[in-house]
């Protein structure tokens, strides 16, 4: 955080998951507004936060080593040239994932070519959180319906994020989408917590729903 300069960006909220080890405390002691969700899973955290974004564009930043902070401002650049969507992806031009296994590597490889077959897009990078997108389109996409996730949670015994399903349904609905190339870097510090198998088979639930069902 003490690399993002506040002025990129109109607000910034700390959302936070529970964490015990002092992030809390030291964010707000910076003076940064911290959100911690009451519901586990990621889905459910920014739901609970999303009344609190000011903003008509939200920018979902991890902020544990995985994205560049100094993408921040030509994400918004790209942004402010009229696009509903820009995502900073991993796999476009030079760019590589430094967190990615053998597994992971495949799967948004699998995920990102299933997307583009079914629903005719071109992207390079379907999976990943670092993006900018319009607050509508959360609304839009009916992204803020439990029964968008329910059934495929329910089926595997996990909690889903909405990024693969704002990739799919953004594609669908033919809205303007735009990369920027953008490396992962090697978290620093925490753990993985990917349930790998249990969220690989949800998102296919999901994609191979919305393109028989949702338009």
């Amino acid at each position: 955080m003490p690399l993002i300069d506040r002025n990129w960006v109109d607000q910034i909220i700390i959302l936070d998951g529970g964490s015990t080890d002092g992030t809390i405390e030291w964010a707000r002691e910076e003076g940064y507004f911290v959100y911690v969700q009451q519901k586990p899973g990621i889905r459910n955290a920014y739901m609970e936060v999303l009344p609190y974004i000011e903003g008509d564009v939200i920018i979902t930043f991890s902020p544990d080593g995985n994205s560049i902070p100094e993408l921040l401002p030509p994400l918004v650049d790209k942004m402010r040239e009229d696009y509903d969507m820009v995502i900073v992806s991993r796999y476009l031009g030079s760019a590589k994932s430094e967190d990615d296994d053998l597994l992971t590597g495949f799967g948004n490889w699998l995920f990102t070519r299933t997307v583009n077959l079914l629903f005719n897009a071109d992207y390079t990078d379907v999976m990943v959180m670092y993006r900018a997108y319009k607050k509508q389109l959360i609304y839009d996409l009916e992204l803020d319906t439990d029964k968008a996730y329910r059934m495929p949670e329910k089926l595997f015994r996990t909690k889903i994020s909405w990024e693969p399903m704002l990739s799919a349904r953004a594609a669908i609905r033919k809205l303007k989408i735009g990369e920027i190339p953008g490396d992962e870097p090697p978290r620093i510090g925490g753990e993985r917590k990917l349930q790998i198998w249990q969220w690989g088979a949800a998102y296919y639930f999901q994609f191979f729903r919305d393109f028989l069902y949702w338009r």
